[in-house]
């Protein structure tokens, strides 16, 4: 089956997990590795890389999911704040709406990302001091990600929805 991996990445962090996606799939299969392009639409398959922009994805990635029509679309992505799971299937469900078809999607996966230093700044910047404290913390403990774990559970994550969706694609 033909794929095409899409991602929008300002830091570096999708671009990352992107990287680790194509590690899992057959190199001979891949059509399309990139910032978003029509040319991507061509594939079966869709692995859709975001960053996350008030609790959904970026406008770049926006305008191309508008765009998708009977493609199987796997979605991946990285938050700034992370760490809980129903905050991720919040951005997750936020993204697929922007989809013609929401139940196109065959498989997700997010995590952490680092932030730009300019966020630090502003948080530092804050009044509040529990919440400036809060954020820190989480600003400090994104450095870091998405690390080697993070993209290994990206790739399982990748291998899980091939199969769960009958197509032995991954390697």
């Amino acid at each position: 089956m033909r794929y095409a991996i899409v991602y929008s990445s300002v830091t570096g962090n999708t671009l990352r997990l992107a990287n680790a996606i194509k590690e899992a799939l057959p190199e001979e299969s891949c059509v399309y590795f990139g910032e978003p392009s029509d040319e991507a639409l061509g594939a079966e398959r869709i692995y859709v890389g975001f960053w996350t922009d008030k609790g959904t994805c970026d406008a770049k990635t926006s305008s191309f999911l508008s765009k998708i029509t009977s493609q199987k679309i796997f979605l991946f992505g990285t938050a700034g704040f992370g760490g809980s799971p129903s905050y991720f299937d919040q951005i997750l469900t936020a993204v697929s709406e922007k989809l013609n078809t929401p139940d196109c999607v065959f498989g997700s996966y997010m995590c952490q990302g680092k932030m730009p230093d300019a966020v630090r700044r502003r948080y530092e910047g804050m009044e509040d001091p529990i919440r400036r404290k809060m954020l820190l913390d989480n600003f400090d403990a994104a450095r870091v990600h998405p690390d080697e774990a993070d993209c290994k559970r990206c790739q399982e994550a990748v291998r899980a929805a091939d199969e769960n969706s009958g197509v032995a694609e991954s390697k």
